[in-house]
């Protein structure tokens, strides 16, 4: 059986949210309770094994771990999507078809972050900061047991998006406005990366060292960056892919340069203006209910 033409794959970018193929993710349940279940079991697991000792055992250990759980949502999201021929179909189209993927999106999608870390490392240089974050940080502090802070940083955008823009996202907006899904899903993704903060090495741990300034930050940017990061998604059709390159270039970018915590915080401010921007223009993308489409 062929799908609706409402739900096959077409090129473009869309203007609206497909509801007959989001509503085909109905899941949802599930996906999330599994999606935060199992992560944080095994990640409660590698924070344990991290804290008890850094022998090769115990890192090899926490790499397993800490993989295992990164991994968790995108194979749940694929079982779920592997039981229903539609949902295959689904996914298989956004992820092969130039579903708006046009390259000034993608443009948007490479650089945003980036650029808006430079700005704001400028006026913090401007401000008194040091100019040696204008350098680039040729090794990550960031380790998960032996896993190098570089092979995290770009595997994760992959992993995630997979689950997030692969089954979740589509699950929440099937019922909520975008609005309402890009605040639930900040809440449930701060959730998700809290027993990350107990794995010695970790971005999160780092983060929670550095004081309760960078914690409040990194909150208030997961909410920035999902705005975006929806809005791109939609706005090119579904793409995963879009999802994946901002995610990815927005990782590397905040570990490519000698960044203080304190610059990291004006890259935040600066978005805020941006996602104000974002809203108010396609106010119609993130504020219609799914009963009036």
């Amino acid at each position: 059986m062929s799908l609706p033409r409402s739900v096959r794959t077409t090129a473009g970018p869309s203007r609206g949210i497909d509801r007959p193929a989001v509503r085909l993710y109905s899941r949802v349940g599930l996906f999330y309770g599994l999606a935060i279940a199992i992560p944080w079991a095994l990640w409660t697991a590698a924070s344990l094994v991290s804290r008890a000792g850094q022998g090769t055992a115990a890192r090899w250990a926490t790499s397993g771990l800490g993989l295992a759980g990164l991994a968790s949502p995108m194979l749940t999201a694929a079982a779920l999507i592997r039981r229903d021929p539609r949902l295959r179909r689904d996914v298989i189209g956004r992820m092969t078809a130039p579903r708006g993927t046009a390259l000034a999106w993608a443009a948007v999608a490479i650089a945003l972050m980036p650029i808006a870390l430079l700005a704001a490392t400028a006026v913090s240089v401007a401000c008194g900061g040091s100019t040696e974050q204008f350098e680039l940080n040729r090794h990550s502090a960031v380790m998960i047991g032996t896993i190098p802070g570089w092979v995290t940083i770009t595997l994760a955008p992959l992993l995630e998006e997979l689950a997030w823009h692969g089954y979740g996202t589509d699950a929440l907006t099937a019922r909520w406005s975008l609005w309402r899904t890009t605040w639930a899903f900040t809440v449930f993704w701060a959730l998700w990366h809290a027993p990350l903060a107990g794995i010695r090495g970790s971005y999160q741990a780092e983060v929670t060292d550095t004081g309760p300034l960078a914690g409040a930050n990194f909150l208030l940017s997961l909410l920035l960056f999902t705005i975006l990061m929806n809005w791109l998604y939609y706005r090119c059709g579904r793409s995963i892919w879009i999802a994946v390159l901002f995610h990815l270039c927005a990782n590397v970018g905040n570990e490519l340069f000698r960044t203080s915590p304190g610059t990291k915080v004006i890259q935040t401010l600066i978005l805020v203006p941006v996602c104000i921007w974002v809203l108010w223009h396609d106010r119609a993308l993130f504020l219609t209910r799914p009963e009036t489409q």
